[in-house]
């Protein structure tokens, strides 16, 4: 059986309350029981971890960077100011794909600017909540 975890960085933990026209109307514990629920999804140990802190995603990046089989990360606002997350990617031994649910390419010109980018396996943003089911899908195939 695959582990994956999925970390999600500041605000996000308000999924289903902030911007819904940006981030939807569904919140995240209810989004990832639902992925579990599906068939393709059965036989793979999905871990969930929300913090608004840097230092405690760098913590939770470091307790499981060496035993999971890929890590699900959307560092929030820290995609764009934290070269600490992006020195915590490089120094554990699990994949990392960065998530984003909105374009960020589309949005204001600082949100363009990754630091962690560089030190992940893939990026895949854009779309919406689905952008989680394909990071997990793509350690499955």
């Amino acid at each position: 059986m695959k582990k994956i975890n999925i970390i999600n960085g500041p605000n996000l933990n308000l999924l289903g309350i902030r911007e819904k026209n940006l981030y939807g109307n569904v919140n995240f514990i209810d989004f990832l029981n639902e992925i579990k629920k599906k068939k393709f999804f059965s036989k793979i140990e999905i871990d969930y971890y929300q913090s608004n802190y840097e230092g405690k995603i760098i913590d939770y990046l470091h307790n499981i960077g060496f035993q999971s089989d890929g890590i699900i990360l959307n560092a929030g606002a820290y995609t764009h100011t934290s070269i600490a997350i992006a020195d915590a990617i490089k120094s554990i031994s699990s994949p990392v794909i960065e998530i984003h649910i909105s374009n960020v390419h589309s949005r204001e010109n600082f949100r363009k600017i990754s630091y962690i980018t560089n030190v992940c396996k893939g990026t895949i943003f854009g779309f919406g909540l689905k952008s989680y089911e394909l990071g997990i899908m793509s350690f499955c195939l």
